[in-house]
């Protein structure tokens, strides 16, 4: 997990004005579900703003402590699908039901790679990808409203390590 350099509290991840959109179209998020924008979820909103790159239940709150926030991980495990409901993050499915988020702020669609050795999230994109999708749909008359993509495997590096150590089956 990367972080983006700043104070604590502010929205130093996200350039310009969209740190204050973030924070509108959770609030309008929260508002529709009757639902009101607390401290804790601020805190906690401020600090997924400044994250770069892919990021666990446990990385966030060992930010908010480190900011001196008392924010439970009972409040990130009840807020953080908030957060991907309002189309702020994205969850990204890991092995053995783990999962990692990643602002979506200002990103566009992208699929991944996940590596079953070390954890490494790998991001891509493939206009054949898509378009195979798209026709697959097609074909069935089905009605794609969304996806996520995710290969799992092994990156480059465990893959050596693997392959160095003896049989495929054998690594991790």
């Amino acid at each position: 997990m990367q972080l983006a350099a700043g104070p604590a509290g502010r929205s130093g991840g996200v350039p310009g004005g969209r740190g204050v959109q973030a924070i509108e179209r959770f609030a309008q998020y929260l508002s529709r579900n009757g639902l009101k924008m607390t401290r804790e979820r601020r805190a906690l909103l401020d600090h997924v703003l400044s994250v770069r790159g892919h990021f666990d239940v446990d990385d966030l709150l060992v930010r908010l402590r480190k900011a001196g926030l008392g924010v439970s991980r009972a409040t990130l495990y009840r807020n953080l699908p908030r957060l991907v409901d309002s189309g702020l993050i994205h969850k990204v499915e890991m092995a053995r039901g783990q999962a990692r988020y990643e602002l979506m702020l200002g990103r566009h669609h992208h699929d991944h790679m996940i590596c079953l050795g070390c954890g490494t999230i790998l991001e891509f994109e493939s206009a054949l990808v898509e378009r195979i999708q798209e026709e697959v749909c097609r074909r069935k008359k089905f009605v794609m409203t969304g996806h996520s993509h995710q290969i799992r495997g092994y990156c480059e590096a465990c893959a050596g390590a693997a392959r160095s150590s003896g049989p495929a089956g054998k690594h991790r």
